[in-house]
């Protein structure tokens, strides 16, 4: 959400920053800017959509832009709407400012700067933020100092860019709630909301803490906690790991649902050696094993489709280990004053362990320390806030997703939900050795199940053509498949905009029954399970008013289609399991859907990929 990109260094940065800002564009936003500092001016251009409309503009006087020091955002807007003036960077003089996250007390603060004169041309919290620095500079001709004195009379969350032409050779950088890392180079430095914008021109960061303040020039980097000089340490990364194109697909989301097999295996080798299907790895979490032994509950918080993994893990945990477990949207645990009992293992899900309200549910739940509280961050950024401040980490390795509409990092969080999930059994003695022996065998399975249901795309793309002109749609599950229900309904509205709800199949008669009738399509997840022969009844329900049905059936179900049923056959995976394939299927569906539509796959309107605001 938001995208920061700077830069100091002995050449021309213009094109850094710009494709600093390509690279990020996967954040979602709705307009983008630059500022350059040349022959002791600020110059800027803003521009509202895609950055290639910033690129252009640029381009017609790219004379402007031949500066050694700048920055640069995309903005998703929060105060004021998507227009020029409201885009980044500010200026309140010879000050430029790049801000991610929001100043909740922004209001009072511009009215005391109007008192004093300053006139606002945006709608922004931010460029308070610009007349502050400008006004506490008045006083303190030091740029770093000035930011220092800032930083304590903004509340809220915030990363910082700033630059000043009187300081020309210094990019000054806070990190107060929203991610921020710096790129090491040689003769040059950079920040960036995310590594991915600076992998083109270094693969070595530093990772900024809560509350630090840096300043960058070309030739050093000094970082300031709570006043006091720190350091903090240099990592080296793989680019090739970490760089993303979509190759041969047309959309990233696409790219991302075929890679899924893949990055559902490295996820399962963490804790499988292939082919030994009689215990878990000894080295996995095994330094944490005195830590899980001592758990009694599980408190499960997340957001969007991470919350929908966690509702699976729901299931798994209580069935498997019989230890009780609660699921909880972040923003709603951490406003309602929750109680965590002691010795709980709470685990908090972010596929970019950036989510503003799953980190603040962390640091509130932590706060009340209860005895014997164990945090887990499962993730799929090893570098992130999250993973920093939780006990343990187990990584999902789904590798760079660029696609809003999450995919495989989904699939890899349910894969890694349920090695925890066994190695809780195991350590706590749960699971007999049978059952652990006939889970592991079936998770090897998996990545192939994950391929052959791919060959399914054919027969979804062909389904999809009856939604393309629909309004509505409802998803049916019933058991482990509900979640997924509730993640299909997800996937359709945000990339096809179609409005769409999941739902408990055993729900339809208290209510959604109402909304069935032929132009209303319903999505049955249907695995030939415990609670298959309910959902048929459920699915009776709704073809005897009319409804047309979109059924995903296991192939040993041996449903057959008919008029306003449609029946596409999903390779037969094992009940426990099953929810890891069938979201394939629903994927599949929205991305075709989407397409047909013409939406933006990628890019879904209003949306980010990392929502680091509240």
């Amino acid at each position: 959400m938001c995208g920061i990109v700077g830069a100091v260094a002995e050449r021309n940065i213009a094109n850094i920053l710009l494709e600093g800002l390509k690279r990020l564009e996967y954040r979602g936003y709705d307009s983008a800017g630059l500022t350059v500092i040349r022959d002791g001016e600020l110059h800027r251009e803003r521009q509202v959509g895609k950055v290639q409309a910033l690129v252009d503009a640029v381009a017609i006087n790219p004379e402007f832009f031949d500066g050694h020091i700048g920055i640069a955002h995309t903005r998703w807007a929060t105060h004021g709407e998507p227009a020029q003036r409201n885009a980044h960077p500010h200026v309140s003089g010879k000050i430029a400012v790049v801000h991610n996250g929001i100043v909740e007390n922004y209001a009072e603060l511009k009215e005391e700067l109007i008192a004093k004169g300053y006139e606002f041309t945006s709608q922004t919290d931010t460029e308070v933020v610009a007349h502050l620095i400008n006004d506490l500079y008045k006083d303190t001709p030091d740029l770093l100092e000035a930011v220092r004195a800032v930083i304590p009379l903004l509340h809220g969350a915030f990363a910082l860019g700033i630059v000043h032409v009187d300081s020309p050779e210094e990019l000054i950088t806070v990190r107060l709630g929203s991610p921020l890392v710096i790129g090491v180079g040689i003769g040059e430095n950079f920040i960036a909301s995310d590594q991915l914008a600076l992998l083109p021109v270094t693969n070595r960061f530093m990772y900024l803490e809560e509350g630090d303040i840096a300043k960058l020039t070309r030739n050093s980097i000094t970082i300031y906690a709570d006043g006091v000089e720190v350091s903090r340490k240099i990592h080296e990364i793989d680019a090739k790991q970490h760089n993303a194109d979509k190759g041969e697909f047309k959309h990233y989301m696409l790219k991302e649902i075929y890679e899924q097999p893949d990055a559902v295996a490295r996820t399962i080798e963490m804790a499988i050696d292939n082919g030994v299907t009689s215990k878990l790895r000894e080295d996995f979490l095994q330094r944490h094993e005195t830590q899980l032994a001592g758990i009694r509950n599980i408190q499960v918080i997340a957001c969007g489709t991470s919350y929908h993994a966690g509702m699976v893990a729901k299931y798994w945990f209580e069935n498997l280990t019989r230890l009780p477990c609660s699921v909880e949207v972040a923003s709603e645990f951490r406003y309602r004053n929750p109680v965590v009992v002691d010795n709980s293992l709470v685990i908090c899900i972010s596929q970019s362990g950036e989510t503003a309200d799953t980190l603040s549910a962390l640091r509130d739940t932590q706060k009340q320390t209860p005895v014997g509280l164990v945090s887990l961050a499962l993730c799929n950024v090893p570098t992130s806030s999250l993973v920093r401040e939780t006990d343990i980490f187990l990584p999902t390795l789904a590798g760079p997703e660029i696609g809003v509409a999450s995919t495989k990092a989904f699939t890899t969080q349910l894969a890694a939900l349920m090695l925890l999930v066994l190695k809780i059994g195991v350590t706590q003695s749960r699971i007999d050795n049978e059952r652990l022996t006939t889970l592991l065998g079936e998770l090897q399975k998996l990545p192939g199940q994950l391929f052959a249901s791919l060959h399914l795309d054919a027969a979804i793309k062909t389904m999809s053509e009856s939604f393309e002109d629909k309004k509505s749609c409802l998803f049916l599950g019933r058991g482990l498949q509900f979640p997924i229900a509730l993640e299909g309904a997800l996937k359709l509205k945000e990339i096809s905009y179609i409005h769409a709800e999941g739902y408990a199949a055993g729900e339809l008669k208290h209510g959604p029954l109402a909304l069935v009738d032929k132009d209303m399509p319903i999505v049955v997840l249907a695995p030939k399970d415990s609670m298959f022969d309910k959902l048929k009844a459920n699915m009776q329900e709704v073809h005897a008013r009319h409804g047309e049905l979109f059924i995903f059936a296991s192939e040993s179900s041996k449903m057959v289609a008919e008029d306003r049923m449609h029946v596409v056959y999903v390779p037969d995976v094992c009940e426990t399991l099953a929810p890891i394939v069938y979201s394939v299927p629903v994927q599949l569906l929205s991305y075709h859907v989407a397409v047909m539509r013409g939406t933006d796959v990628d890019q879904p309107r209003n949306l980010a990929k990392s929502v680091t605001v509240e």
